[in-house]
C-alpha cells in the first residue's frame, strides 16, 4: 500500500484537493471545523517528514555557506524586487496589498520541506536553514512593509505570531522526531514505530491538503470577485521565482539537490504562519487574510506541479 501511494502520490494529492474543495464549498460549516485542525495536522506531517531526515547531519547545512548565501539572496534580495514590480504592475492597493505583502515577502519554513523532499531536493538543508529564514523575515518584514505601506500600518503588525508558529509547527515536531530517531537506535519497538510513521507520509499530506482547502474555500469563494485579480499576481510570482531560483542555483554552482531546494524556497511562501498576522491587520477588514488564503490555494496547485516539474528542470 505504501509503495502504491508513493507511486501515485500526485493524483492522490489532486484528489485530496478536490475532496477538500467540494466539502468546504457544499458544507460551509465544515470550514469552521477544519480551520482549528490545520495546525496539528501540519505538525503531524512535519513530524513524519523530519523522521525521514537524518537529523544528526542537519548541522552540516548551516556550514554550507554557499547554499545559505544563495538562499538568503533569493528570498531577501530578489523576492522583494519581484513583489514590488508585481504589485505595481497589477495595481494592488488597500487592504489586499497588506495581505499580498505579508505572504509574498516571507519564505516558507514548514511544508516547503515536505514538497521539496518529494522532488528530490535537499530538504535537510532547508530544515537547517528554517531558523535563519524565520529570524531574517522577522527582521526584514517590518522594513519592507515600512517601504511599501504607511509606517503606522507596519508598526501595528503582531510579531509574536512568528514565535508561536515556530514552536508549534517546527520545534515540537522536530524534537519529537529527534527523540524517535534516538530511541529507534536502541529499541526494536521504536524502530517499528518509525517505519510505520514513515509510511504515513502520503496519507498525512492528503489530509493536510484536504483540511487546508476545506477550511478556506468557502471564505475565498464568498469574495471571489474581489480576489480574482490576485490570482495572476500569485501565478506570475511563482513562474518568475521558478526561473530565478533555477538561475540562482546554477550561478552559485550548487549541486542538484541544493539547486532544487533553492528553487522551492524562492517559490514557496509562509502563508500558514502569516495568516494570523493578516487576521490582525490594522485595516479591520477580511480582505487582507483572504488575500493570504487565495495565495495558499494557488500555491498548493503550484507545488504539486513543481514536484513533477523540478526534477526535469534541474537534472
Amino acid at each position: 500500500m505504501t509503495r502504491f501511494m508513493e507511486r501515485f502520490q500526485i493524483p492522490l494529492y489532486l484528489a485530496a484537493l478536490a475532496v477538500g474543495a467540494l466539502a468546504g464549498w457544499w458544507a460551509p460549516g465544515l470550514g469552521g471545523l477544519a480551520a482549528p485542525a490545520v495546525t496539528p495536522v501540519l505538525a503531524a506531517l512535519l513530524y513524519v517528514t523530519f523522521l525521514g531526515i537524518p537529523l544528526r547531519r542537519v548541522g552540516e547545512g548551516l556550514r554550507d555557506l554557499r547554499f545559505m548565501a544563495c538562499l538568503v539572496i533569493v528570498n531577501f534580495a530578489v523576492v522583494p524586487v519581484i513583489v514590488f514590480a508585481l504589485v505595481r504592475a497589477f495595481s494592488i492597493e488597500g487592504p489586499m496589498l497588506i495581505g499580498v505583502l505579508l505572504v509574498l515577502l516571507t519564505p516558507c519554513i514548514d511544508y516547503v520541506i515536505v514538497f521539496s523532499g518529494l522532488a528530490g531536493a535537499a530538504n535537510d538543508r532547508l530544515l537547517a536553514a528554517s531558523p535563519v529564514l524565520l529570524v531574517l523575515q522577522m527582521l526584514t518584514l517590518p522594513l519592507y512593509l515600512w517601504s511599501f505601506l504607511a509606517p503606522d500600518v507596519a508598526m501595528a503588525v503582531h510579531w509574536g505570531t512568528f514565535a508561536q508558529a515556530l514552536a508549534v509547527v517546527i520545534v515540537i515536531p522536530l524534537v519529537a522526531a529527534a527523540v524517535t530517531q534516538w530511541a529507534a537506535a536502541r529499541s526494536p519497538v521504536a524502530r517499528r514505530w518509525g517505519r510505520l510513521a514513515g509510511g504515513a507520509m502520503v496519507p498525512l499530506m492528503m489530509l493536510t491538503l484536504a483540511t487546508v482547502v476545506a477550511s478556506q474555500i468557502a471564505l475565498v469563494g464568498s469574495r471571489a470577485q474581489a480576489l480574482l485579480p490576485l490570482v495572476p499576481v500569485y501565478v506570475s510570482f511563482a513562474a518568475l521565482m521558478t526561473a530565478l531560483g533555477w538561475a540562482a542555483g546554477r550561478l552559485a554552482g550548487l549541486r542538484v539537490r541544493e539547486r532544487r531546494a533553492v528553487l522551492f524556497s524562492g517559490v514557496t511562501r509562509n502563508s500558514l504562519v502569516v495568516l494570523p498576522l493578516a487576521l490582525a491587520a490594522p485595516d479591520g477588514t477580511v480582505l487582507a487574510p483572504l488575500a493570504v488564503l487565495t495565495q495558499t490555494l494557488v500555491e498548493l496547485l503550484v507545488m504539486l506541479a513543481l514536484v513533477g516539474l523540478v526534477p526535469r528542470l534541474v537534472r
